[in-house]
């Protein structure tokens, strides 16, 4: 990953910072295309005539499209040209928008919401590694934080606006606006984002060889324990709240996150060129200091929002934390490496789902954040082993980018 213009000196680089709100602003619509359906599920529901359990659906099926095609897709187009392949992506989602908005038939919107699933899953493989191509190797954590703002961004402001606008004008057009956005993004990466050269047939490796490359394993593993983590205790944090006494202010509680969490990523963005490494373990430390306060004194609120606090602080840079690691560990083949990080990412939202589910079922909502633990503690040792490949300290990281 390394299409940085060698005629530029990294002394006197600065961040391409129109550039890569570009892709900020990709990855905003497609958080904003994923979530929309559960904030307009009544309308969307009453619309259609289905019931909120089929609207639910409209969200799983755009998972499962991310996790079906995210590495073939990858795969067969890594000799493509990016900027091309970026485009494509974001028309997809006009595309699959517009025919969502469209659509009075239930089947037609699955399929729809499917499609975007897979464009998604294709946006989110190119975003980083498009990101770190475009600075010198001493800024890709800079440059991949400020392409991934979009993300907690759409979180605590986008789907609540979207979520406004929906119920004021209606949902079908609350989706054409995310359809003209779509259109006017790729007049601004078209003219600020630049293209880079696709992978030449004989230097391309194999999914198998990439996933068996130093490093990249240990970061899938990490990042899959810490997102589970996330998702078993984020997808019940109602039913949870409600055990602490909080059942009332779910909305301020996910405030307090979404806020924390934007604190979180300003954070990873400055100190991750040098710190990955470190910022990786207090990250997962500070989140098991959460699972901790959370089971041990949820009775107290304002424990409660201290541990939601450090959570979002915790959680706001992972995504980019781990999209950095495995582009570093997967070098010129870092985008079927972000391909495996989407595919992962999904594994552990769905699986969060349903593990948190049972949990809930048989143990109730007090079980939760005791589950945590046992998945952050292997993600911390985990990290810690892997000092010299996935997770390397600044010196590593130095020796690596001078050879």
């Amino acid at each position: 990953m390394t299409s940085f213009n060698p005629n530029s000196s990294p002394s006197r680089a600065r961040l391409p910072l129109s550039g890569l709100l570009a892709l900020a602003a990709a990855s905003f619509i497609t958080i904003l295309t994923e979530a929309m359906p559960a904030g307009l599920l009544p309308q969307i529901g009453a619309s259609l005539a289905i019931t909120p359990a089929l609207v639910g659906q409209l969200v799983t099926v755009y998972a499962l499209g991310s996790l079906v095609a995210a590495i073939p897709l990858v795969a067969l187009t890594r000799g493509w040209r990016r900027r091309p392949l970026l485009m494509l992506a974001i028309g997809g989602f006009a595309v699959v928008n517009t025919v969502t908005a469209l659509s009075h038939s239930y089947p037609l919107t699955l399929a729809a919401r499917f499609f975007a699933g897979v464009f998604a899953g294709l946006l989110w493989a190119l975003v980083a590694g498009h990101a770190g191509r475009m600075v010198p190797p001493s800024m890709q954590g800079r440059a991949i934080a400020v392409a991934m703002l979009g993300a907690p961004l759409a979180l605590s402001l986008g789907i609540p606006a979207g979520t406004l606008l929906g119920t004021g004008v209606g949902w079908r057009p609350a989706f054409l606006v995310m359809s003209a956005l779509s259109v006017l993004l790729l007049g601004w990466v078209r003219w600020q984002v630049p293209d880079f050269p696709g992978q030449e047939a004989g230097r391309r490796q194999s999914v198998k060889r990439v996933f068996l490359l130093p490093g990249v394993r240990p970061v899938l593993g990490v990042m899959l324990a810490f997102v589970l983590a996330h998702n078993i205790l984020y997808t019940y944090i109602a039913p949870f709240l409600v055990h602490a006494g909080l059942g009332a202010r779910v909305d301020l509680v996910l405030l307090v996150f979404g806020t924390a969490s934007l604190a979180g990523i300003w954070v990873t963005g400055v100190l991750i060129d040098r710190w990955l490494r470190e910022l990786v373990l207090a990250s997962t430390v500070a989140f098991g200091l959460t699972a901790l306060l959370l089971g041990t004194a949820a009775g107290s609120t304002a424990v409660v929002y201290l541990g939601v606090a450090i959570w979002g602080l915790a959680y706001g840079g992972a995504g980019t934390l781990f999209q950095t690691a495995s582009a570093q560990a997967a070098g010129e083949s870092a985008d079927v490496a972000q391909s495996m990080v989407v595919t992962a990412w999904n594994l552990a939202i769905a699986g969060g789902g349903l593990i948190g589910g049972l949990l809930l079922q048989g143990g109730g909502a007090g079980a939760l954040p005791w589950s945590l633990l046992v998945l952050l503690a292997p993600a911390l040792w985990l990290t810690w082993r892997a000092c010299a490949h996935g997770f390397p300290g600044a010196r590593a990281v130095a020796g690596a980018t001078a050879r």
